[in-house]
């Protein structure tokens, strides 16, 4: 077997529109990483994780834990899961071992394709821009196949699709037309008339309504009051179909910093450690701004009620624009799930196990929130959930999982 030469040193930028504006750089010495912010970004006076990595000149260095060494900001360029998976394969069949790539090694794979605005030099990514057709039913049929171990020859074309996107289930960045008709690999800046989404695929736990669930999810939320980008579920030669949805880093071509809870605070999302009061309390110190604050206890009630208890620290984001003004992303993966052991992965009011309606009253009352306004949002989400059978069996959701669920919902 090979063996791989790991990069020393990597530099960080952010990149909004086509200039890049340079952040700072990593560098890695027996085991740990190391970063200084550049000079010229010192004076710029953008904060990119404000918490944790503040704005001082000289080196920052980090625990190993809980990302490897990297501060968290960083870290959030990642792929985790799918995009994890694939990049190890990938390496493997390059007759490499994943273990000798470093966390410095896989932010330079991710290059200058990330999610959001950060880029990152060396670029080791694919940037062969290619806008060729892509056909969904294939790719969906791929992922199984390397979900199953094989179809290492189509993993070049797998990773190139996935980006650095996070989760699970498996990804892909595409660029689809108005008419929903045309879908291109997005990777990339687009041509015109094409816009950024995001495709999901089953993974293998997935029943072949999966797709469909988290449609009808998307379409209650957006009935609930929470603010939620475009949606849509492609028809599909097998199954309900596949949810797709339009990606909130991307404004056409222009980028959007990303950064999700589990970043800012350093917290591990793999373990049950955060509560919806820390994340109000959160979404207060980045905005500054009540109607945010406000936007994520919409999604806290929501996530009780609809029962996603996989609402762990990576699935809440912030959004900067280029002026540094922080505002709470768009909600995402919004779908039926069950988090670790059953309970609600981040708690409400310290509740994990059964939080109830009582709960969010008390969140909503420590948030400062008015009474009326809580009462409000319980409300209109009840409502919305209470369309849940209708909705689901137009989608193709089967019997079984729409009385299943109907159960589990508050």
């Amino acid at each position: 077997m090979s063996s791989y030469i790991s990069i020393e040193e990597l530099k960080a930028g952010l990149q909004f529109d086509t200039d890049v504006i340079p952040v700072g750089r990593l560098a890695e010495r027996e085991g740990k990483i190391y970063f200084e912010y550049d000079t010229s970004f010192l004076r710029s006076g953008l904060e990119i994780s404000p918490l944790k990595l503040p704005l001082d000149s000289g080196l920052q260095v980090f625990d190993h834990r809980p990302f490897e060494g990297l501060p968290g900001v960083f870290n959030d360029s990642l792929p985790d899961g799918w995009g994890r998976l694939l990049f190890d394969r990938y390496v493997r069949s390059q007759n490499l071992l994943p273990e000798d790539f470093t966390p410095l090694d896989r932010l330079a794979h991710v290059g200058m394709s990330g999610l959001g605005a950060l880029v990152y030099e060396p670029d080791h990514s694919n940037l062969e821009k290619e806008h060729g057709a892509v056909d969904l039913d294939i790719l969906s049929q791929q992922t199984q196949d390397v979900l199953e171990g094989g179809a290492s020859e189509v993993l070049q074309e797998l990773f190139d699709l996935n980006g650095s996107s996070a989760g699970a289930r498996p990804k892909a960045l595409i660029g689809l037309d108005a008419s929903k008709e045309n879908i291109v690999s997005g990777k990339h800046t687009l041509i015109d008339g094409y816009e950024h989404w995001l495709v999901k695929f089953a993974n293998s736990n997935d029943g072949t309504d999966a797709g469909a669930i988290e449609y009808v999810y998307a379409l209650m939320a957006k009935e609930a009051g929470i603010e939620m980008m475009p949606v849509h579920l492609f028809g599909a030669k097998k199954g309900a179909g596949y949810f797709a949805t339009q990606r909130f880093d991307r404004n056409g071509n222009q980028k959007l910093h990303v950064h999700t809870a589990s970043g800012v605070l350093h917290s591990n999302f793999r373990v049950p450690s955060l509560d919806y009061e820390d994340l109000l309390t959160l979404t207060g110190v980045l905005t500054q701004d009540i109607r945010e604050v406000e936007k994520m206890y919409r999604l806290a009630v929501f996530n009780v009620l609809s029962h996603n208890r996989d609402d762990h620290g990576k699935n809440f984001s912030f959004l900067m624009d280029a002026k540094g003004e922080w505002k709470f992303s768009p909600a995402y993966d919004l779908t039926f799930s069950s988090g670790p052991r059953g309970h609600q992965s981040t708690m409400v009011m310290g509740e994990g196990q059964s939080p109830t309606p009582e709960h969010l009253i008390r969140l909503g009352a420590e948030a400062n929130l008015k009474k009326k306004k809580i009462e409000e949002i319980i409300e209109q989400t009840k409502h919305s959930l209470s369309q849940w059978e209708n909705l689901a069996s137009n989608h193709g959701v089967t019997k079984t999982n729409i009385k299943f669920i109907k159960s589990r919902m508050l």
